[in-house]
């Protein structure tokens, strides 16, 4: 069965992620555009660098064409906001990104967007789950490739120029300029390079690029930012004395930064020092929207510029909407992914990156040396995350423990309230909290604890998994 979690459908190559699969989710969507009245003016398709990145989407394409949608396909690998981006410009109904992100090099899948560049919330891929397991594979119908070219059913598009123009026009370009920044970039072996590459020369910065080429096994990492994943990033930081490290997940809508100390900055840490530039410097209003997994260090920069901090499910689709419904400055989530108010409904790493290197220009201030500002003003707050793997007993019997029956430990900390709303959420009355959820992409539990020490949100979160009987 094809099934859609946080970040679209994704399954391990030659298991679940295969030709016959794609297929039928495909002629599923085309079944669903029809009977919706949005096959005009088609759907826009993009792929990334994963092992059959490109043939899935020429798969995909083959049964959309045959379907009488005409196909915008991105003539070379592209990250995931940009097909995002020109969802939104041309106005289509869809459009689809195959990828699956910062998952394992053995993972591929596809991502599903919606009118406007959204993420597809749950209603509409519950939808389209049901078509797809109502069709057959002779249901299926598939277009030569050829075919569909000559048909003009497949139309090969280069939106590359439009979308860097785009950010580079809501991006404070003089002041970088005049800056002569060094910046170290590594794209992971994705596609994020020719895209942040060009903002940053546009901008007169100097850069060092690594593991810029194709390669499907991610160098043997995962193709996710984080403190294990970004240490030769860490060394040409420091080697080549750069202003600041900037990394991007495989498909580039997710970010990891190396400050000038050769220090990871977390994501929480990202979202803060922009939320903070954006009001504090730039002049925005507006409030902020964080997942229940982000840290509360927003809610204390919200606060003191009169703004509310709203939190919802993991998912990005929940963040955008809440945006949209609340005119936010920003949101994001502690994985590394996060937006800005008039760009994109969905998570840009590219965009992202070009705002943090703006931050710097103006402000005049090592990244290091601001964080130290925020945390003077606001306090620190420290986060654990860890991941638990287990078998299908194994999560009947924590779900029916913790979801269904409220099984709590008798933690060391006060309680002040529990939440349900995207598995577990315990409060604390310190201003601490800890939660623990399924995974939406992966097959683990994973807790996250904040805590004013680290040590403490250390024993908060082993204390919670020692009740559930995990082991990492």
């Amino acid at each position: 069965m094809i099934r859609f979690g946080t970040g679209g459908w994704r399954a391990i190559i030659a298991d679940e992620f295969t030709r016959s699969n794609i297929q039928l989710l495909c002629q599923g969507l085309a079944e669903k555009m029809k009977a919706e009245g949005v096959t005009d003016p088609g759907i826009v398709l993009g792929y990334d660098r994963r092992f059959l990145s490109r043939e899935a989407a020429l798969w995909a394409a083959q049964v959309l064409a045959a379907n009488d949608i005409t196909v915008r396909l991105i003539d070379r690998e592209a990250p995931t906001p940009l097909i995002m981006f020109t969802v939104k410009r041309l106005g289509t109904a869809y459009g689809l990104a195959v990828t699956a992100s910062h998952n394992p090099a053995v993972y591929n899948g596809i991502k599903l967007f919606t009118a406007g560049g959204r993420d597809a919330d749950a209603q509409v891929t519950a939808q389209l789950e049901q078509v797809i397991d109502a069709l057959k594979p002779e249901d299926v119908a598939v277009m030569p490739v050829q075919d569909a070219e000559r048909a003009g059913r497949l139309l090969v598009i280069n939106p590359f120029n439009t979308y860097i123009d785009a950010i580079i026009a809501s991006i404070n370009m003089d002041a970088i300029r005049g800056r002569e920044l060094k910046v170290a970039l590594d794209p992971m072996f994705g596609v994020s390079r020719t895209s942040l590459q060009t903002i940053l020369m546009t901008a007169r910065c100097e850069v060092e690029v690594i593991h810029e080429r194709r390669d499907t096994l991610f160098g043997g990492r995962l193709p996710s930012p984080n403190v294990e994943t970004l240490n030769s990033l860490k060394q040409v930081v420091l080697e080549h004395r750069c202003d600041l490290g900037i990394a991007t997940d495989g498909d580039a809508d997710r970010l990891g930064i190396i400050d000038d100390e050769g220090r990871f900055l977390h994501p929480n840490q990202i979202l803060v020092l922009l939320y903070y530039y954006l009001l504090g410097r730039k002049g925005w209003r507006g409030p902020c929207v964080r997942n229940i997994a982000t840290t509360h260090l927003l809610d204390r920069v919200a606060a003191y510029f009169g703004e509310t901090c709203y939190e919802v499910p993991v998912g990005f689709k929940h963040i955008s909407a809440k945006m949209q419904e609340t005119q936010a400055v920003i949101g994001g989530e502690s994985s590394g992914g996060l937006t800005v108010r008039g760009h994109i409904p969905g998570k840009d790493g590219i965009y992202a990156a070009a705002l943090l290197v703006e931050m710097l220009a103006v402000t005049g201030q090592r990244l290091s040396d601001l964080f130290r500002e925020i945390s003077a003003k606001f306090g620190q707050l420290f986060m654990t995350e860890k991941d638990f793997r287990f078998t299908e007993a194994d999560k009947k019997l924590i779900s029916q423990r913790l979801m269904v029956d409220h099984n709590l430990p008798d933690f060391s900390e006060a309680v002040e309230k529990v939440s349900w709303l995207d598995g577990c959420k315990v409060y604390f009355k310190n201003g601490g909290w800890v939660i623990a959820r399924f995974s939406g992409t992966e097959p683990l539990l994973r807790i996250f604890c904040e805590m004013p020490d680290l040590a403490l949100a250390d024993k908060v979160s082993d204390q919670l998994a020692f009740h559930l009987n995990l082991q990492a």
